[in-house]
Order: C-alpha cells, then sequence, then structure tokens
C-alpha cells in the first residue's frame, strides 16, 4: 500500500543547477531524492509544481511523492530536514490522493523579482538580487509593466527554442515597486512581482530584463506593449540573470489533480 505526500518547500538556488535532475549536476530535486533516500530507503524521484532555472530560489515550491512509508507527514517533514542542507527546508506536509500532480494543481503562482539599484552595493542580500549600478525609473516601469496583465501571447517573453505548443498565459497581475529593509537603507531595491495562472521557460525574467530597459531610459513605456503584440523574442529586452528571481507562492485547486 503507497501513499502520496505533499510538501512545500523553500530552498535559495545559488549552489544548484535548478530543480530537475540533471546528471552529473547538483540539483534541488535531486538533493531531496537523496534526502528521502536517507529516511525510508526508497530511490524515487519527487515531482515540483514549478521548474525553477539554476540559480533560482523558492519561498513556496509544492512537490508530491509516492512512498511506500507508513510514516505521518508530520515525521516526514522533520526527517527530511534533519537529512537535507540548510540551503534547503521543507516547510510542510500533508498527505494527498494518489491522483495529486503538483504541476496541474497549481493553478496561480507568484514570481518577485529583486533588483538592487542604490549607490552602493549590497552586502548581505548579494546572492539574491540583481545589482543594477544607475537609479531606475520605477513609475515608468510599473506603468509599463500594466500592458502584461491579462490573458496573451507570451512568445516574445520566452527563450528559444522552445518545445511548447501554446504561448498563451495569463497574467493576473503586475506591480513594481521600491522596498526598504534588509541590511540596506530605504529604497536600496526596486521589486518587480508577477502574478499567472503559469509562465513559460524564463518568462519573468525577460519580463525583468525588459522593465529594466524602460527604467534605465532606453526604452519608453509603451515600448513593451509593442514588445508583446510582436510575438517575436527578438522583440524583447534582455534575459535577467537568475539570482534576482524567487518564487514566493503557489496557488493549488485541489480539485485538478490528475494530469489529463
Amino acid at each position: 500500500m503507497t501513499r502520496t505526500i505533499c510538501l512545500r518547500l523553500a530552498y535559495e538556488g545559488t549552489r544548484y543547477s535548478g530543480w530537475q535532475v540533471q546528471p552529473g549536476r547538483m540539483t534541488v530535486q535531486g538533493m531531496l531524492a537523496e534526502a528521502i533516500r536517507g529516511v525510508s530507503g526508497e530511490e524515487l524521484r519527487p515531482r515540483g509544481s514549478s521548474r525553477t532555472d539554476a540559480g533560482v530560489h523558492a519561498l513556496d515550491q509544492v512537490v508530491a511523492f509516492t512512498t511506500a512509508s507508513d510514516l505521518e507527514p508530520a515525521v516526514w517533514v522533520r526527517a527530511l530536514n534533519a537529512k537535507l542542507p540548510s540551503d534547503i527546508s521543507v516547510l510542510a506536509g500533508r498527505e494527498v490522493t494518489a491522483a495529486f500532480d503538483p504541476v496541474r494543481a497549481a493553478v496561480r503562482k507568484r514570481y518577485r523579482y529583486r533588483i538592487h539599484d542604490a549607490p552602493w552595493r549590497p552586502v548581505l542580500q548579494r546572492h539574491l538580487v540583481w545589482r543594477w549600478k544607475s537609479r531606475l525609473d520605477c513609475p515608468a516601469m510599473h506603468a509599463a509593466a500594466a500592458a502584461l496583465v491579462g490573458e496573451h501571447d507570451f512568445t516574445s517573453f520566452e527563450t528559444t527554442p522552445s518545445t511548447r505548443l501554446s504561448k498563451v498565459r495569463t497574467i493576473h497581475a503586475v506591480a513594481v515597486f521600491r522596498h526598504s529593509g534588509y541590511d540596506d537603507a530605504a529604497d536600496a531595491e526596486l521589486w518587480i512581482e508577477v502574478e499567472g495562472n503559469g509562465f513559460l521557460h524564463n518568462m519573468v525574467r525577460i519580463i525583468a530584463g525588459s522593465l529594466v530597459m524602460v527604467g534605465a531610459g532606453k526604452r519608453s513605456p509603451a515600448w513593451l506593449a509593442t514588445a508583446l503584440a510582436a510575438r517575436s523574442r527578438p522583440a524583447a529586452g534582455p534575459t535577467a540573470p537568475p539570482q534576482g528571481l524567487v518564487l514566493v507562492s503557489t496557488e493549488l485547486d485541489m480539485d485538478r489533480t490528475s494530469s489529463p
């Protein structure tokens, strides 16, 4: 008899080649699989709701695996945290139905991209931000981002080549604002937060790179709508580096459990 366990996971992605297992590389999925083997002796591969890239972080990655162990979810949480390195943490665990699919059940995700554009360099947060050496125009970036809200073809904001058949995604909200806190003085960081029903490969990082073009005065706010309508990757801006990106939250619809 088997059971399916769903975990909420947080990690700093600096040391890892992304979520997904890759030969000869250290990945978050690989480390979690190793920890599961250390707890129950089982060789299995946990499934994640998001395939974060190398260097990208997460505060709420949803993971599921099927086990023959009779350990309760709370015991799994404690046991895995005892096995995992300090830059990966299991936040919570629960038992779900065997049909649960974390990819299909994830109906809404929110990502944050952090940019440090103060005159000084970040210290304690340097691995978690994109360092930009001149002040960005936050209101112009926020105005440009409004064009992305709604259901659109986001071909311009996906790394090529791509195997995805549909490039249509729905963005529920985009916000660009200044955040103060951490080890720096007020307004040291500019945050871009994007919430949607799904994302193409590198989509949020390309959105961030494009918005920085606007904030740096290299493009007008109206340009982003033109880039979106072009449905061509060269029409948009550069791909922002991975370290500024974090998966903040994942909303699940437990009625959407099995793959089609």
